[in-house]
């Protein structure tokens, strides 16, 4: 398979600093050697150019913590990512979990995308239900055309003449622990499948992802993106805003060799590595074995 590597070393949307050296870590566990060691052509395409924070007005124009920013960077990948071939696996490396906002976009190649989004948090908050302004909190509902109108426009407008670049009913969630009360209730507005860590317990992953592939069965495309809190603290450490009682080890792993066997996933992110609040690089080794689980490693 041709895979092409996308740094996007941004922390713009998050609420402290670190979470922009994800992509340096990711390579410096030897990510791209994992992945052609599995047989894999691979290209890193290098990284996207992002703003240093210091040297702009966190408020900018909108009121929303750097937006005009992350919009220039989510942009950037998006053009990066929609130029590819389309038999082209891309994997977008964070940067906090803003990133999306470009990188699904340009990954879905205008092509109706279902999204697992596998994170602690349903990231499905507003400009107006944020408590904090940060909008790597806001990513998935951006994608579904809520929020902010530049932001659920990167790209431009889909197929279908509309802003939106996934549907609520293509996105499945994994792993959700942590949702803000208003955040909540647009979720539930939205209709969007959430499988949260008390489902994990009592249904267990492969129920999970048969289900999850079950509904997404329409869609051309099939996009993970994986923020390395959905996994509990004492498997990755590193990530800026953990939540106990997450996915294990295995959990993890068990979910991307299911996804792998499907054969259907078209693209990946890797996001919310954060080196400075890491031990030892603990956190982005693991995702790189997640990423090499759902690439095609098998233990037999």
């Amino acid at each position: 398979m041709n895979l092409s590597i996308l740094g996007v070393p941004m922390d713009l949307g998050a609420g402290r600093r670190g979470v922009d050296m994800g992509p340096g870590a990711l390579r410096n566990a030897r990510l791209n050697a994992t992945l052609r060691g599995l047989g894999h052509s691979v290209t890193d395409l290098g990284d996207v150019a992002v703003t240093i924070p210091e040297t702009v007005d966190k408020l900018e124009q909108s009121g929303l913590i750097f937006r005009d920013s992350i919009l220039g960077a989510c942009s950037e990948a998006y053009r990066r990512l929609s130029a590819l071939d389309a038999d082209t696996f891309p994997i977008s490396l964070g940067g906090d979990h803003s990133v999306s906002m470009g990188t699904v976009a340009g990954a879905s190649q205008g092509r109706r995308t279902g999204l697992i989004w596998v994170d602690a948090h349903t990231d499905y908050n507003t400009p107006g239900s944020s408590p904090s302004g940060n909008i790597h909190g806001m990513p998935v509902a951006h994608l579904t055309g809520l929020g902010d109108p530049q932001l659920s426009s990167i790209g431009g407008l889909n197929n279908e003449g509309q802003a939106w670049r996934v549907r609520p009913e293509d996105v499945v969630m994994i792993g959700i622990r942590s949702v803000d009360p208003a955040e909540r209730e647009l979720v539930k507005q939205a209709g969007i499948k959430v499988y949260t860590m008390k489902d994990v317990d009592t249904l267990g992953i492969s129920r999970i992802t048969s289900e999850t592939l079950e509904r997404l069965s329409g869609v051309e495309r099939l996009h993970v993106s994986f923020d390395a809190d959905a996994l509990d603290p004492s498997v990755c450490p590193g990530v800026g805003t953990p939540v106990l009682g997450g996915l294990s080890y295995r959990e993890g792993h068990l979910l991307m060799e299911l996804l792998s066997e499907s054969r259907r996933v078209t693209s990946l992110d890797i996001v919310e590595v954060n080196p400075t609040l890491d031990t030892r690089n603990t956190t982005a080794e693991v995702m790189v074995s997640m990423a090499a689980s759902l690439l095609g490693q098998r233990i037999l």
